[in-house]
């Protein structure tokens, strides 16, 4: 399957809104791998993927989980998590992607890891700030992604645990990891 045709498939999987955001995440992350010696062409296809069964039913989403073994404690947090671990399944499975930094872009685009790669930072950090977005600190992350792509992150991240325990929700172990990672990261670099 080309790329073109990648497009077209998984653009039929989503509303009309939500194609919208994936083309401001593809964009951004080609844009984000350029300035961060990232691969352009990896960002790009884990971002047109990074959301491709996000709009299935929640239950085909645990079933993926569930049957597939995929992390179980994601069926233990909030549902909006499992659709990157599901989509990683999906797009090796259907849309044949086997490069597993590409794969481990899509299935931590939502939670972050402890150590992140560089494509996983760019495919998180672009589905968070993309031009369609529009939350109190968005401008700011956009501002500290032109000179860093840790402390940006770091800060979506933060805003992410933020909510979440506004919220009173509870905030899944791989983003505190991260978050963590993040703070060790930025302080070695000064």
């Amino acid at each position: 399957m080309n790329r073109k045709q990648l497009i077209d498939a998984v653009k039929v999987q989503m509303p009309a809104a939500r194609w919208e955001h994936t083309l401001g995440v593809m964009e951004t992350a080609v844009l984000l791998a350029r300035s961060y010696h990232g691969d352009a062409d990896k960002a790009h296809l884990a971002a047109v993927l990074h959301d491709v069964c996000k709009y299935w039913p929640v239950k085909d989403q645990g079933n993926i989980i569930r049957d597939h073994g995929l992390p179980a404690d994601l069926l233990e947090y909030d549902k909006e998590l499992w659709h990157a671990h599901a989509g990683a399944f999906i797009a090796q499975r259907d849309y044949g992607v086997n490069d597993e930094e590409v794969l481990d872009a899509i299935r931590y685009h939502t939670t972050g890891r402890k150590p992140m790669t560089q494509l996983e930072k760019i495919v998180c950090l672009a589905d968070y700030i993309e031009p369609g977005r529009d939350f109190p600190g968005v401008h700011k992350i956009r501002e500290i992604a032109e000179y860093s792509i840790e402390k940006a992150l770091l800060m979506a991240f933060d805003g992410t645990i933020i909510f979440l325990l506004e919220k009173g929700k509870k905030v899944y172990p791989l983003t505190i990891e991260a978050r963590n990672g993040l703070v060790d990261e930025v302080k070695s670099v000064g």
